[in-house]
């Protein structure tokens, strides 16, 4: 599939650490996390709003990618994501005008409804008003960040009046905004309304199959269409759970352990939530959830082999973005960093066509040059070349 060689890479950092850990330490690795990923040339990294739970412990998302902006060169810096009901949408431009000059146009505003229901349950805000005030919200949030003119706009949440941004963009094509999207398709219709991209969420929650994400995109495009907008499958990342190893049997020996914790410690008793599968035991989770395709874990030919399944299943998208976990110990988790980017990404990137097809053209040509190869050997052996 030609699609499946042009996708980017990125990590999205909910991030999810367990509660038995300093933050203050997390903090500071999810930060040495985004170094290496620059390193590596990962293509971005999206960093999540959270406010309670205890494992996703980024409170202020901004904060976070104005240290990482100080600290790498050229990777791509999103939130993932402001939570737009909680917000005042004035500010949430301001500081997205603030982040794209401070990142010199690096930054990706990634933006949702919430996706933890204790957040928005402190801050007053009823559950079934997350989404309506998420489109409010984005509405004027787009209008700040792309026109001069003022607006005024009064709603039961917030109130603006000749209101309008004192610092344009530093991005002359503007600020990329892009939307979370779940299992609903309200997100995937407010990404074809606005024209956005969208950042889709391949590995639900433990012992639910992946969604009919080819399905997803169809409502994008069928609210664009309505709309008299477009959307592009080149803006679509899709987030997946991932880890490499130079085994399979490697990989899943590195993360059992983590990924139990991260199944039953975080979603079944902090959320009270279904995570099993039925007829499987415990110690097979792990296999059944790969299985599932909700989770990628194993060599780099089987990471190479979900990823192709997932463009074929979805018709095709334009990123990729691995969900930080803290399954393995630090020093591993580097370890599949590495590997994915030096072995997996470049085989959907066309980064190895040119090399291979290189060496392919010289071992189906060494006849030609097997004369010189003798003729410089001789030479090199201080004998007199053959006449």
């Amino acid at each position: 599939m030609e699609n499946a060689r042009r996708l980017n890479f990125g990590a999205f950092l909910v991030p999810l650490h367990d509660t038995n850990e300093k933050p203050t330490l997390t903090i500071s690795r999810d930060l040495q996390l985004i170094e290496l990923l620059d390193e590596l040339d990962y293509d971005e990294v999206w960093v999540g709003e959270h406010h309670s739970g205890g494992w996703a412990n980024i409170l202020a998302p901004e904060l976070i990618i104005a240290a990482a902006a100080e600290r790498t060169r050229r990777i791509k810096l999103a939130s993932g994501v402001i939570s737009l009901p909680y917000h005042n949408p004035f500010m949430v431009a301001s500081r997205a005008v603030q982040l794209d000059h401070q990142t010199r146009g690096r930054f990706i505003l990634g933006v949702g409804a919430g996706s933890i229901p204790s957040d928005p349950y402190m801050l007053g805000i009823e559950q079934t008003d997350t989404r309506p005030r998420t489109t409010e919200a984005l509405e004027v949030v787009k209008h700040l960040l792309e026109s001069d003119e003022p607006i005024t706009r009064k709603s039961d949440w917030f109130s603006l009046q000749d209101a309008r941004l004192q610092l344009a963009p530093y991005s002359r094509n503007g600020i990329e905004i892009a939307i979370s999207s779940a299992l609903s398709p309200n997100s995937m219709r407010t990404a074809g309304r606005f024209g956005l991209g969208v950042m889709s969420f391949g590995s639900p929650r433990p012992g639910i199959p992946v969604p009919d994400l080819n399905q997803q995109w169809q409502y994008a495009e069928q609210a664009a269409a309505e709309a008299g907008q477009t959307v592009d499958r080149a803006n679509w990342r899709i987030t997946q759970t991932v880890y490499v190893a130079e085994s399979r049997e490697q990989a899943y020996a590195d993360v059992r352990a983590g990924f139990d914790r991260w199944v039953h410690g975080y979603w079944e008793d902090i959320f009270h939530l279904p995570v099993g599968i039925d007829g499987v035991p415990r110690s097979q989770e792990l296999e059944a959830n790969v299985e599932l395709g909700n989770t990628i874990v194993g060599s780099v030919e089987d990471c190479i082999a979900a990823i192709e399944r997932l463009q074929e299943n979805t018709g095709g998208f334009g990123g990729m973005l691995l969900m930080a976990h803290d399954w393995a110990s630090w020093e591993k988790t580097k370890r599949s960093y590495e590997l994915f980017a030096r072995y997996v990404a470049p085989h959907f990137t066309g980064a190895l066509v040119r090399p291979q097809a290189s060496a392919e053209w010289v071992t189906g040509h060494g006849h030609l040059f097997e004369a010189s190869y003798t003729a410089a050997l001789r030479q090199a052996m201080g004998q007199p070349s053959s006449s």
